[in-house]
């Protein structure tokens, strides 16, 4: 008896435990803010209500069948020879493939419509963005307005972004879930992106790969301004920054690894410093590729190509 209101008091504790941690999450996929989110979103609740086709009447049945088949039921039906039905059968396979079939085509079809590389339909110029995943922070460098900054972005509400993705060490992701689809940003390599907000406001930005001992402090802030004229000011304000980002020598001094890394300004930034970043990449490649020698270890054929 103690054990048995033991066990309750356990559970009522435990679903009321439940109930307050869950209170404070937020699933920012389910709260859209830009275009592409807005699409994910009802791709991702229509999966969900298509595959409750099935586990609804999947949990009902586990419950009906339980009390109308209990031991102390008399008058349910016995049937000890059963072993098939037809009926049966056709709705256990009919209903699955029906919802695989629709899945598939619906999938597909939203794979292409959302291309992370396509460009979105839109009468306003987009905003060029190049981004470079740090270890462990975030550089952004803002080719057209000839500035740099880390771990902020802005940009007018309404307007399309084009994100250009690179890595300056381990692979990473770039995501910010309230605007839509995370992507990649892999050392020697571009991969793009293209998202839109639909209202101003200021987006959480984070690394959705782990890269290291600094990750859970590689966030961002992303500003979607009302309007052109407030991104301007803030473009100003980036321009009063002293800091200067010209030179490869530069970005290696900031590339340095530091955690935690507060948002930062640069006045002056190289337009053409998110393709260095690549090529150094790919200039090193066949040094990296020679063969070691018989004996030699990683390290020591590194050390060799780099003499080279």
């Amino acid at each position: 008896m103690r054990l048995r209101k033991y066990n309750k008091s356990l559970g009522i504790l435990s679903l009321i435990a439940g109930t307050v941690l869950l209170s404070g999450c937020d699933s920012a996929l389910l709260s859209p803010k830009g275009q592409v989110a807005m699409e994910q979103r009802s791709l991702i609740l229509t999966a969900f209500g298509l595959m409750m086709i099935v586990v609804i009447p999947a949990v009902l049945m586990a419950v009906v069948f339980a009390w109308k088949y209990r031991a102390s039921n008399t008058e349910a039906k016995y049937s000890p020879n059963w072993s098939h039905s037809n009926k049966v059968e056709a709705v256990v396979w009919t209903v699955p493939i029906l919802i695989i079939l629709f899945l598939g085509v619906l999938t597909w079809k939203s794979t292409h419509a959302l291309e992370p590389s396509k460009p979105l339909a839109s009468d306003v110029k987009p905003i060029e963005i190049d981004v470079v995943a740090l270890d462990w922070k975030w550089l952004f460098i803002y080719p057209e307005q000839g500035i740099a900054t880390v771990n902020q972005i802005a940009f007018p509400a309404n307007t399309p972004v084009t994100f250009k993705i690179t890595s300056n060490s381990v692979m990473n992701s770039f995501f910010i879930p309230t605007l839509g689809s995370q992507i990649y940003a892999m050392a020697g390599m571009q991969t793009q992106l293209n998202l839109i907000a639909n209202e101003a406001g200021t987006f959480d930005g984070i690394s959705s790969n782990f890269s290291g001992r600094g990750f859970s402090g590689m966030k961002f802030k992303a500003i979607a301004t009302p309007d052109n004229a407030a991104f301007d000011q803030w473009v100003a304000k980036a321009k009063e920054s002293s800091n200067q980002l010209m030179t490869m020598d530069d970005f290696e001094k900031l590339a340095a690894p530091s955690e935690n890394h507060p948002v930062e300004f640069f006045s002056t930034a190289n337009p053409d410093l998110f393709k260095q970043v690549i090529g150094k990449f790919k200039m090193n490649h066949g040094k990296m590729d020679m063969p070691m020698h018989e004996g030699m270890d990683m390290n020591e054929a590194s050390h060799a190509g780099a003499e080279e």
